[in-house]
């Protein structure tokens, strides 16, 4: 159940948030900003490099390094491949997971590192096995950490992690946007030097300032009618989320979306990118989770019931409704099976800009949905 009343009680939601979620979207703007610095000061900028990369390999712990190599490889397009390095192991601990190079990895090839803990025994042997081929480090990590020094002794790149207090070792905090943007934002300073995308200085202040207008729009102080992701919270309230995308940079923040609101909240999310997601999803919505959907007893008493769980579909789109693009045949099936559905669209900017506001508003929202739900 969502405690509605909550959301409007800015008081009531700092005393739920006991790992600093909120603070951590407010203050995405200012981690970018810091993270940018940081980046300047371990000498990106001064970065002369030979040409693009064969491949870009990255490697990291939980769902910060996955959504990480998900945005990198979708705004990367088909410049250099974009390889996530999944680890394995007996647990998700920091001693137990393991990552391997590909065994074509080689010395035209770029290894990233991202890590919100940098205590991982296997990415500091990582980063020595890249430098025995001959294949160029870099890594973002909180500084004084073990894989700082490894990454020192390949002969690497390590730009320190921009940390606040309030950052938790914890697996949960992988999903906090703070989290997510100190990781990310150096690493796109780092391949618009190398040519593999595009996002110079100028364009990551346009998104530090971006995060900021909508930390505005959607603060715990701002009324669920007027804010984004509190109404997307309440909206969500008994429903299976059904995240539709278009759009290039859509994609990675549908699957942000869906990933952050099964770690942070418990809630089942399932996502896929349009025209595909139509057929995808068509029975599903046409079988029992529809809105439509009811009981066979009509008449039984439902007063001690929970709500049953019914679809809703969120449609999350980077560019305007103009030109090809499937939201009128998107909502034409949805409401044919009476499904209800929200939208989310950014307002004008860059790529980088309204990727920023789609991931911004869908943080928020997974982090009301956490802490205003109860047992």
């Amino acid at each position: 159940m969502l405690d509605e009343s909550l959301l409007d009680t800015p008081e009531g939601l700092a005393e739920a948030d006991r790992r600093g979620l909120l603070r951590g979207a407010a203050e995405a703007g200012a981690r970018v900003r810091t993270a940018v610095r940081h980046a300047t000061e371990a000498g990106v900028g001064d970065l002369k490099p030979d040409g693009r990369p064969r491949a870009v390999l990255i490697a990291g712990p939980g769902a910060a390094a996955t959504h990480t190599a998900d945005l990198i490889g979708a705004l990367a397009g088909v410049g250099s491949p974009v390889v996530r390095l999944a680890p394995t192991g007996v647990a998700p601990a920091a001693g137990a997971l393991r990552w391997e190079l590909p065994g074509w990895t080689g010395s035209v090839d770029l290894l990233l590192i991202a890590t919100p803990d940098g205590t991982e025994p296997s990415l500091s042997l990582l980063a020595d096995q890249a430098y025995r081929r001959g294949c160029s480090v870099v890594a973002v990590a909180p500084p004084g950490t073990p894989l700082a020094e490894s990454v020192a002794g390949a002969h690497g790149l390590f730009v320190p992690m921009a940390t606040a207090p309030y950052d938790q070792d914890e697996p949960l905090a992988a999903s906090s946007p703070g989290v997510f943007w100190a990781l990310l934002t150096p690493l796109l300073a780092l391949l618009d030097r190398i040519g593999l995308l595009s996002a110079p200085p100028e364009a990551l202040e346009k998104v530090a300032d971006r995060l900021d207008h909508i930390a505005e729009r959607c603060g715990p102080a701002i009324a669920t009618y007027s804010n984004p992701a509190k109404t997307l919270a309440a909206e969500l309230a008994d429903a299976l989320p059904v995240v539709w995308t278009e759009g290039t940079s859509a994609g990675p923040a549908g699957r942000r979306f869906a990933a952050a609101l099964a770690e942070l909240s418990g809630r089942p999310a399932l996502v896929a990118e349009l025209p595909e997601a139509l057929a995808v999803h068509s029975a599903l919505l046409a079988g029992p989770l529809a809105a439509s959907a009811d009981p066979d007893d009509f008449f039984r008493d439902r007063v001690e019931e929970a709500p049953a769980l019914h679809a809703r579909v969120v449609l999350l789109r980077d560019r305007p409704i103009s030109g090809l693009t499937a939201a009128p045949a998107a909502r034409d099936l949805a409401l044919s099976h009476d499904t209800p559905i929200s939208e989310l669209e950014p307002e004008e900017g860059g790529d980088l800009e309204t990727l920023a506001e789609l991931i911004a508003v869908t943080d928020f929202a997974a982090v009301y949905l956490a802490l205003a739900s109860r047992a």
